[in-house]
């Protein structure tokens, strides 16, 4: 049997963030390919001690708590030139974790998830890089909103990261994205695996719905994310005002700016223990993302559950959608594309059933990660 490899900058346990949703999948796949050896970091003290689990599907599993903050992490890219994405990442335990494990056997295959992870390897490894995103290009767009020495900042890592992202799709043996669009921004030999979807986790038959008084729109997602904050700080101000009913944000770790949302017509609700309950519950998922890369999770789980998403242009680029979602370009279409399915419960059910028919034809996650066994050669 193979041994591969798997190196991931968030333990793929438990799946309930997008990255490690992912993760997991491809952690899963693997498994049926060979014997799996992760080297992975904790960044959150609930993703330590999950040994059992991983134990389905992992021979070995070393998990390096990240105890790095941001400050510290700029400080030091800062003094030696390198991005502050790969200083964050930077450890000593995991550098000697997986000079241990690359000592103790021969890989068949080493699979690298996240940019991050490529600095742990010597410059001779081959290797599958999946960076999923193109960050560098996630910073260059966050350079354009930002003033002042943030905006320098977000130049120079955009900048710096591009670069190291080059390198190492040089060395790869394949350079895989997310989506076809973040593939052909990336250009080279650069080719996409998509995301896919668990259509019998994520089914309305599966869940009951929880009970909040309705119209009910809902929005998905971790709420320490930049993007996500901004999204529903935008909705908020720009078109919750002009459409009925209230307003869920449901998602872990809530920031300060989401927890200042809060009030008669906008629900916080943090981390909740199944986020199915809340998408079953919607009449209107919203994804209305300013900035967004590749394959948006949320909007996938919202179509599998059958319910009527109404997405940014950018929350649905990734998405081979066929029309079983609503695309908004802006506020105005957001204020009307919701109004009209509120107004039109026959029509939101039946957009809900195509979007769920939709999944299940196109992003089952088998056939989305069948090309991983070529690529590793397994």
């Amino acid at each position: 049997m193979s041994d591969i490899l798997f190196l991931a900058h968030r333990v793929p346990y438990p799946p309930d963030r997008g990255d490690k949703v992912r993760s997991h999948h491809v952690m899963r796949h693997l498994s049926t390919r060979g014997r799996v050896h992760l080297a992975a970091f904790a960044d959150d003290p609930r993703d330590l001690g999950h040994d059992d689990a991983l134990k389905q599907w992992c021979a070995s599993a070393v998990v390096v708590p990240r105890t790095k903050g941001n400050a510290r992490a700029a400080v030091e890219a800062l003094a030696s030139g390198r991005p502050v994405s790969l200083t964050a990442f930077d450890h000593s335990a995991m550098r000697a974790a997986v000079a241990r494990l690359l000592a103790e056997r021969r890989y068949d295959a080493i699979y690298v998830y996240s940019g991050q992870m490529a600095q742990y390897l010597p410059a001779d490894t081959r290797f599958v890089m999946d960076f999923v995103d193109l960050d560098s290009a996630k910073f260059a767009a966050y350079a354009e909103d930002a003033r002042g020495p943030m905006r320098w900042m977000m130049r120079r890592e955009a900048r710096l990261l591009e670069a190291f992202e080059r390198v190492v799709a040089a060395r790869a043996e394949a350079t895989l994205f997310v989506s076809a669009a973040e593939a052909a921004l990336f250009g080279g030999q650069a080719q996409a695996v998509e995301n896919g979807i668990d259509t019998g986790f994520f089914d309305p038959a599966a869940v009951a719905p929880v009970a909040e008084a309705g119209p009910l729109i809902v929005f998905t997602g971790q709420m320490d994310y930049r993007p996500n904050i901004d999204a529903v700080r935008w909705f908020v101000n720009e078109v919750l005002p002009k459409v009925p009913g209230r307003f869920a944000i449901v998602g872990r770790s809530p920031a300060a700016a989401v927890r200042a949302l809060a009030g008669e017509r906008v629900i916080v609700t943090g981390e909740v223990a199944d986020v199915r309950g809340w998408i079953a519950a919607a009449d209107v998922v919203v994804a209305p993302l300013l900035l967004a890369r590749g394959v948006q999770n949320k909007v996938l789980e919202a179509m599998a559950m059958a319910r009527p998403v109404v997405a940014s242009i950018v929350a649905a680029e990734g998405i081979d959608h066929d029309g079983s979602i609503r695309v908004a370009a802006d506020a105005v279409d957001f204020v009307g594309e919701i109004s009209r399915l509120l107004n039109d419960p026959a029509t939101a059910s039946a957009l809900g059933q195509a979007a769920r028919a939709r999944t299940i034809a196109r992003y089952g996650w088998d056939a989305r990660l069948a090309p991983l066994a070529g690529l590793l050669g397994l």
